[in-house]
């Protein structure tokens, strides 16, 4: 896979800079044979036939690769897949086996890619307060979501071209509803979509090049697809990752959009990968090296990797408790708390409308992995423009609400010291100095009854400076330990609710004659 620049001179950045430097700096012999351990690599974790016979032939395993066309050797990467050789990974022993060292140098890179998307939607000078709120938000996941975390990269923002999915899949982390149609590519259309990522270009400068084009829906419904990618890419200077459950169903519009990515990609795509059977066929259609530049997420019920218990797989999860089938939850749940990864707005085309949404862990009250902050409505980029604007103002705050409750996050446990307390959840250890008035304020907050307006009238009256408790709760709440889910607006609602929701707002806007653009 050899990446070709731009043809016009746009702005680079460190993310896209990193993912190009992988492949260039590599020969074509060794991308060919790093491709082919990539495909080892699948048919390890989500084929159980391609493991047994590897079990089966560990003396002359490379009979079994090449039975499945993968020209390297399995004696030349032992510790990849042999649990004696384990203890040999990532230490020093490990160069006798040279393609095992290749193989974890490219994960190194790409993890290292993934750190650098997440820096990538740094706002601090174009938009400061969508910067804070942001990264509180980072902080709150990295305690609050367990190991989802880390995958994490918050992207400021992702639009749907589509409404509902044609996959259906039985674990879909955001329950996405039944298909109902794809947002033509029509003259009208287009200039809709041009000046709403514009807008969002001129109000969040290089983050919005963290966006990408798919929710509850699959990119590959949308046959107009690339048209749209190729105008977020001459707008931004980047190429928005693609992922799909879908790659063969339309496979001249998946090729075209691999070959805008080799043309013009900073990013890996990803294939979900839905059974054994799935994954033969996306290896018969795509060569080894076509798919270098796609992670192949691999969901099948033969594979090694952990469903994310929101949407529809919390929904299974539900009923085998209720049938008392723990064990069958036991092996399946392994922390993995949501798919959702925006902390930013989502933008559904066909319906004009924004959210602000953020990842938190699947739940009865957030079933689908993500919370609801608001929402607006828009027709026009400068009803966008507003709508964005009227969120960061009412949402995005630098201090805790003067008059709204003031506690910690539900999911932290509240240990009182002094002069200091302690905060811990699932991840990390809040250590905080609680010496500002006579009176503790970590107490009060863990109390839970008072605002942060009337707690601060509390301990000012106790001898605290006012100035040294306002500091203290801005620390608080920059830290992401102060509480922020205060509103049932929108909360306990499956992708289907919101859908009824907005039908209802439509057909009440109708009967009374007021465009649904304008309602609430």
């Amino acid at each position: 896979m050899r990446l070709q620049r731009p043809a016009r001179n746009l702005m680079t950045h460190a993310a896209a800079e990193h993912y190009r430097q992988i492949f260039d700096r590599r020969t074509p012999g060794q991308l060919r044979t790093l491709a082919h351990i990539k495909r080892f690599m699948e048919r390890l974790v989500g084929d159980k036939a391609f493991r047994s016979a590897l079990l089966e032939n560990v003396d002359a395993p490379r009979t079994v690769s090449e039975r499945y066309g993968i020209e390297v050797d399995p004696m030349e990467m032992l510790p990849l897949w042999r649990s004696s050789y384990l203890k040999y990974r990532l230490k020093p022993e490990c160069a006798s086996w040279p393609l095992a060292v290749m193989w974890d140098e490219y994960m190194r890179e790409m993890l290292r890619h993934r750190d650098l998307l997440r820096d990538q939607g740094e706002m601090s000078m174009i938009n400061p307060r969508f910067h804070a709120w942001r990264t509180r938000q980072i902080r709150r996941c990295n305690g609050e979501l367990g190991g989802s975390a880390p995958s994490i990269t918050h992207p400021v923002i992702a639009f749907e071209l589509s409404e509902g999915c044609t996959v259906g899949c039985w674990f879909c982390g955001l329950s996405a509803d039944r298909f109902k149609g794809y947002y033509e590519y029509s003259e009208e259309h287009a200039e809709l979509w041009r000046g709403v990522v514009g807008v969002a270009t001129e109000m969040f400068g290089s983050a919005a090049r963290t966006g990408f084009c798919y929710w509850a829906t699959d990119p590959i419904d949308n046959p107009d697809y690339d048209r749209f990618l190729f105008d977020y890419y001459q707008i931004t200077g980047a190429l928005p990752q693609t992922t799909t459950a879908s790659p063969l169903k339309d496979q001249a519009l998946t090729r075209r959009v691999l070959e805008l990515f080799k043309r013009y990609g900073g990013v890996t795509n990803r294939f979900s990968v839905l059974s054994t059977n799935h994954l033969n066929q996306i290896h018969a259609a795509f060569s080894p090296e076509d798919l270098m530049g796609v992670e192949l997420i691999l969901q099948g019920k033969e594979a090694l990797t952990a469903k994310a218990f929101a949407g529809r797989a919390l929904a299974r999860k539900e009923k085998l408790r209720a049938a008392n089938n723990d064990d069958a939850i036991a092996l399946l749940d392994r922390d993995h708390t949501t798919i959702a990864c925006v902390s930013g707005f989502l933008v559904n085309m066909p319906r004009g409308r924004v959210q602000l949404v953020t990842p938190v862990p699947g739940s009865k009250r957030w079933p689908l992995g993500y919370r609801i902050l608001d929402e607006r409505f828009f027709r026009t980029p400068d009803e966008f423009r507003d709508g964005l604007q009227s969120i960061i103002d009412e949402h995005m705050l630098e201090s805790p609400p003067p008059n709204l409750p003031i506690r910690f996050r539900g999911d932290l446990h509240y240990e009182a010291g002094s002069p200091h307390f302690h905060l811990r959840s699932r991840n990390i250890e809040h250590r905080i100095l609680d010496d500002v008035a006579p009176i503790s304020v970590g107490d009060l907050i863990a109390c839970g009854d008072c605002t942060a307006s009337e707690l601060a009238v509390r301990v000012i009256a106790g001898g605290a400076s006012a100035l040294a408790v306002a500091d203290l709760l801005d620390q608080l709440y920059t830290a992401g330990v102060i509480e922020e889910d205060l509103d049932d607006r929108f909360a306990w609602q499956t992708s289907e609710g919101i859908t009824s929701r907005i039908e209802a707002a439509k057909d009440a806007a109708s009967r009374t004659g007021v465009d649904h653009a304008d309602s609430p």
